[in-house]
């Protein structure tokens, strides 16, 4: 079954945009992949869709360009297709295949087009022909086509008549509005698939998710004998998205076994997902079926013990199949298989004291719980406290004291402002290297003092001479704010030791007041996430901290965020060793 990806109606989604090199990225991903088509744009509505085809001329490969669908709608009224500068600019931009929209709703041409419904069906059937002409494969997305259907299904063959009078290959049925139900879809689509099968045409189906259906809509579509299924990757498209090819895919591959083109690739869904709200600059959604970080994620303690004996008790399918992976989450709810299989996640050796352990850990959590701590988006703080609590472990660096002070206040002015600044900051680990400055000076300075390991790099003489192999560094560094400031300080007090941290930021940052009524004395959460720039996947990971002091707090989750970054990414532990557990 061919897979239809709209990288334009993707783009129709709020708050979402792409460049021409976005979409070239993307294009190129979607083909390695193994989607059929790529409907990349229209070229003859913006210039930045026109660009895109024109780069695609020489930006992509043979096989990639092979690919592209171009998309536009029926010619205008009384100007006949070959005059038409629409019609030539999809012709124009090269694609071997082409996709216009047509209305197919009877009250949609009278009172939104303003046409009468012959000199719609001829619109239909002369672009489509003028297409076909030029060896162009023609698909023909019938707006609105399910609704009309409800109304007047006479008017709905009428197009899709003129449409294959015209020589299109493809009948598309459009739930334009997604209002339709799937037992609607699965009447409709069955009579179109029975009509015009039989004359060589495949119907498709293009659904939109207003009522949550989309999904839903389109798998009832191939169920009933629908030969292609347009959609975006997560789903994003206008009002509440489009069908969402990251759950149809491995539904239609996994559980009703569809011979897909793409199947091959499903082990590298969940990166593709990924790679999209990236480029896109879009937050993941944690819930999303099959690629969603919370997709395989197991949080009661019941589930996570039933995991143990079988990993299908509480999953559909093994979350590797769409290169997911299986979470353990930790909370109040969790017993103590929960972390137990974190303590194995961690490669702590279990030994026959880790169940003592582990309810021990888990004592600690719901302590902190109570306090306002959360640790289901703050995985790697769980990870330093299993380690924390493991006999013989050392952290790789250790926080002496710090102080942070805000110097730019205005104290008398009514609205206090931060002072704009045309100099930018300095990177925190070079002083003559000027950082992305967002436009404003430094409003705070932090000192800290760490204790650290000796760099061996000095020299082995040298560092064997020193009867301790720790060091400690006193650093000051700016930040816009007391919190950007205490992590440049600390970025620069470890880079020189750790060298893997100049690979890792921060990229979010989130403070929640926890008891308002005690005002100015009020508990703080903060989360940090942080990203490693170093390998290609781009790995995140956040960390929690909870105290009456937002400053303390920040720079706990810091320092959890850094040394979680050296176990994880950076060299081993030099301070001691795990072995005698």
């Amino acid at each position: 079954m061919p897979i239809h990806r709209h990288v334009r109606d993707g783009t129709q989604g709020e708050s979402v945009s792409a460049s021409v090199d976005d979409k070239l990225k993307i294009t190129r991903r979607l083909v390695a992949f193994g989607v059929d088509f790529v409907e990349a744009g229209w070229p003859g509505s913006n210039p930045k869709d026109a660009a895109f085809f024109t780069r695609a001329k020489t930006d992509l490969t043979h096989a990639e360009r092979d690919k592209l669908v171009a998309f536009g709608s029926t010619r205008r009224k009384r100007v006949r297709a070959n005059e038409d500068p629409q019609v030539q600019a999809l012709l124009e931009s090269q694609a071997p295949t082409v996709c216009i929209v047509a209305k197919a709703h009877a009250w949609q041409v009278t009172e939104i087009l303003r046409a009468t419904l012959d000199e719609n069906l001829d619109m239909i059937r002369d672009t489509v022909a003028c297409l076909v002409a030029h060896g162009r494969v023609v698909m023909v997305d019938l707006e609105h086509a399910l609704d009309g259907y409800a109304t007047d299904p006479d008017y709905v063959h009428a197009c899709c008549r003129a449409a294959v009078d015209g020589g299109a290959s493809v009948l598309v049925a459009c739930d334009t509005n997604g209002g339709t139900m799937p037992w609607r879809v699965g009447t409709v689509v069955r009579e179109l698939v029975d009509t015009y099968g039989p004359q060589g045409v495949t119907i498709g189906m293009h659904a939109h998710n207003d009522c949550g259906m989309a999904v839903a809509n389109s798998l009832t579509a191939a169920q009933y004998g629908a030969g292609l299924i347009q959609g975006t990757v997560n789903g994003i498209g206008e009002r509440t998205g489009n069908a969402d090819l990251c759950a149809i895919v491995p539904s239609l591959a996994l559980h009703v076994q569809a011979q897909l083109h793409c199947r091959a690739s499903l082990a590298t869904l969940t990166s593709l997902s990924r790679f999209v709200d990236e480029v896109l600059n879009q937050t993941p959604n944690h819930a999303a079926p099959f690629v969603g970080s919370s997709a395989f994620a197991h949080k009661g303690g019941l589930h996570v013990a039933a995991m143990e004996r079988s990993p299908l008790s509480y999953q559909h399918i093994e979350p590797e199949l769409v290169g997911n992976e299986q979470r353990i989450l930790i909370s109040e709810l969790s017993g103590r298989q929960n972390i137990l299989g974190k303590m194995q996640q961690a490669g702590v050796d279990l030994g026959t004291s880790g169940s003592d352990r582990a309810v021990a850990i888990l004592n600690r959590v719901k302590t902190l719980e109570a306090q306002g701590y959360t640790f289901e988006g703050a995985e790697a703080s769980v990870h330093l406290m299993i380690l924390h609590a493991t006999k013989g472990y050392c952290p790789p660096f250790q926080v002496l004291d710090y102080s942070a002070q805000v110097y730019d206040a205005n104290i008398d002015s009514a609205t206090r402002v931060l002072r704009h600044t045309e100099s930018p900051d300095t990177d925190p680990t070079d002083s003559k290297k000027p950082r992305k400055a967002p436009g404003f000076g430094p409003t705070a300075r932090a000192t800290v003092n760490v204790r650290t390991m000796r760099p061996i790099e000095d020299g082995l003489e040298s560092y064997l001479a020193n009867l301790s192999p720790y060091q400690d560094r006193l650093e000051v560094s700016d930040g816009n704010g007391p919190v950007d400031a205490l992590a440049n300080a600390l970025m620069r007090a470890l880079q020189p030791v750790h060298p893997i941290l100049q690979h890792v930021e921060l990229v979010d940052y989130k403070v929640r007041i926890l008891d308002a009524e005690n005002a100015t004395g009020a508990t703080t959460r903060v989360m940090i996430e942080f990203r490693n720039n170093s390998d290609g996947d781009q790995e995140t990971w956040t960390t929690v901290s909870v105290d009456t002091n937002v400053i303390s707090a920040s720079l706990n989750a810091l320092v959890d965020g850094f040394e979680y970054a050296l176990i994880e990414h950076g060299e081993s532990c030099m301070l001691c060793h795990l072995d005698d557990m």
